[in-house]
């Protein structure tokens, strides 16, 4: 009798082990579809009325109707996208308060601030890729050069002559204009502006002579001829500029002129990965619109929603230039 008490003991305990396991595998799948029972908050931490907002807010509207639940867009602006996306860092990793926001906040400003108050690879899980920005690489008309081969002669030839702008100190258009100085020896001046329109406001009264600059604010005064369209950044073409060719194409082949920034979607670290994995289809379901790749082109982005593994893979490729740009320009920021 014992023995057969015993036997049972056991055979007891492994079907209540079994059953556990068993539970632990439904447990993401049940989880995924339950989710979201509750409101979603979408962290922009930019003010609003940007590209990124309006992604934010179209991403918010459609999400509400797919999964049946609020999205609240929480314009959390400060200290260049820190304060938001601390935020979003620090928040219940439980897929209820989403980060959209810039490359800048997610990947270069680790390597701008000595002292940053999350880690992105750390404290951040990254849900999709939403789209990619190129720019422009423009010139006042008086500049001599038509073309990225013929202004890196013309920068060459005019050591310490030059200047070049950028919407601010650690931007890519401070950045990849430091490159260009260093890689000809030419001595350029930079000279860092409080946003973009300021900044072409001066190249197009000759005050500077060349810049980096989104294509959406370009290309009236390119159309107007009042500036000069050397090429555009990134490995495709623009929508918005579908003649300009990329830099690249015209034998510029250093990444600095590939790499793009981009505006992504991330969630705390340690999200539960069927839950990262749920917001990344919605979104890719949400992007599959053609109207709304068409608006979003004629901003000059280009719609790159994936999964988190595809976004995961151009952040790791992209890192270390975007590390060497920030060392190279010496750009530092408190």
């Amino acid at each position: 009798m014992p023995l057969q008490a015993t036997s049972m003991t056991g055979r007891r305990h492994c079907l209540a082990l079994g059953a556990a396991a068993a539970g632990a595998l439904l447990l993401p799948a049940a989880r995924a579809q339950s989710y979201p029972a509750k409101p979603i908050r979408i962290v922009v931490p930019y003010p609003p009325g940007g590209a990124t907002d309006f992604m934010a807010r179209v991403i918010g509207e459609k999400l509400a109707t797919r999964v049946g639940q609020t999205v609240i867009v929480d314009n959390k602006a400060g200290a260049g996208g820190i304060v938001g996306t601390d935020a979003v860092a620090k928040a219940a990793p439980d897929g209820y308060t989403v980060l959209v926001s810039l490359s800048t906040s997610m990947l270069t400003n680790q390597f701008l601030y000595e002292k940053l108050p999350y880690n992105p690879q750390r404290d951040l899980a990254l849900v999709s890729h939403l789209a990619v920005s190129p720019v422009t690489l423009v010139v006042h008309p008086s500049v001599p050069a038509g073309t990225g081969p013929e202004l890196m002669k013309y920068i060459a030839a005019n050591k310490s002559k030059l200047s070049y702008g950028s919407w601010g100190n650690g931007s890519y258009a401070h950045m990849a204009g430091a490159h260009m100085s260093q890689s000809q020896n030419a001595d350029m001046s930079h000279v860092p502006y409080k946003g973009e329109a300021a900044m072409i406001q001066d190249l197009l009264g000759g005050q500077i002579q060349l810049a980096y600059a989104s294509a959406l604010n370009a290309k009236p005064h390119i159309d107007a001829g009042k500036l000069k369209l050397i090429g555009v950044t990134g490995a495709k073409r623009m929508a918005i500029l579908p003649n300009a060719p990329t830099l690249m194409e015209q034998g510029l082949k250093d990444e600095v002129y590939q790499i793009v920034g981009f505006v992504g979607m991330a969630v705390p670290a340690k999200t539960p990965k069927d839950i990262v994995d749920r917001l990344a289809r919605e979104v890719q379901g949400i992007f599959e619109a053609p109207e709304l790749v068409e608006r979003i082109a004629g901003m000059g982005f280009t719609v790159s929603a994936g999964t988190p593994e595809a976004f995961a893979a151009v952040y790791k490729r992209d890192l270390p230039v975007w590390e060497r740009l920030v060392k190279q320009s010496g750009a530092k920021l408190e």
